[in-house]
């Protein structure tokens, strides 16, 4: 019982570790909070090309960078004219979508929650069609990216592509 305890915190603190060094990209939507200035405060989807458009310092890219990274750019570009010692959390809203595609009944773009898999992302677009290959599965991570076969258990990432290959008997 212990045992499985400290395997449990230690999986959620892997996984807190890993959502720490999330990169932002295309369609995530981020929060914004300057502590007692609203007016600085604001949610956004990430653009095509990885940008958005902040009051008092203008475009920040956010594509590639951290949300720890993003909150560092802010606070310094608000920090001295506007505010003496500015307060920012910044957090991650919505994920941007992944996609599954190929010998699935409902081939498409879904939204990512924490903790996803290769096999829950499968029943999300309706299971293996009849026609599939339950053992030759590709999931392509970036863009430019090589597909690499994958298992049913591997977590997938937002923007992550998943591809069922047709069997051939």
């Amino acid at each position: 019982m212990l045992r499985t305890l400290i395997l449990l915190v230690f999986g959620l603190l892997q996984a807190t570790t890993a959502w720490a060094d999330y990169l932002l990209g295309a369609g995530d939507k981020v929060k914004i909070v300057v502590y007692a200035e609203p007016e600085l405060s604001l949610e956004t989807r990430v653009d095509s090309v990885g940008f958005i458009s902040y009051p008092f310092i203008g475009s920040l890219q956010l594509k590639d960078r951290t949300v720890s990274q993003v909150k560092q750019q802010i606070v310094e570009g608000l920090r001295g004219d506007y505010l003496i010692n500015p307060e920012v959390t910044v957090t991650v809203q919505e994920y941007r979508l992944f996609f599954v595609n190929g010998r699935v009944r409902k081939p498409g773009g879904f939204a990512y929650q924490p903790g996803m898999t290769v096999q829950k992302s499968i029943s999300l677009a309706g299971g293996f069609d009849a026609r599939a290959d339950k053992d030759d599965i590709y999931l392509t991570r970036g863009e430019g990216a090589e597909s690499v076969k994958t298992t049913p258990d591997t977590l997938i990432q937002p923007g992550d592509v998943i591809t069922v290959e047709r069997s051939f008997f």
